[in-house]
């Protein structure tokens, strides 16, 4: 595993405890708006490591001559 993947992966289970800590409700105000700014923080983070690895998708097809030719990525939807 990549050392982005690795961020992307500790970053997102950070993101899911500080959200299951917000919706607790049990947070003195200064705290949850730390928390707050830490996930937001990390959200940003995670959004700019997936648009990294979307950069690097690459679709394989067959060029004229029959060798794999590198295509841009087009997402299906």
């Amino acid at each position: 595993m990549s050392e982005a993947s690795k961020s992307f992966e500790a970053g997102l289970r950070r993101l899911e405890e500080i959200v299951r800590k917000l919706e607790s409700g049990d947070l003195p105000l200064e705290e949850a708006l730390s928390l707050f700014e830490e996930g937001t923080a990390l959200a940003k983070s995670g959004n700019a490591l997936l648009d990294q690895a979307e950069l690097k998708v690459a679709r394989l097809m067959k060029g004229p001559d029959g060798a794999p030719v590198e295509t841009e990525f087009e997402p299906h939807g």
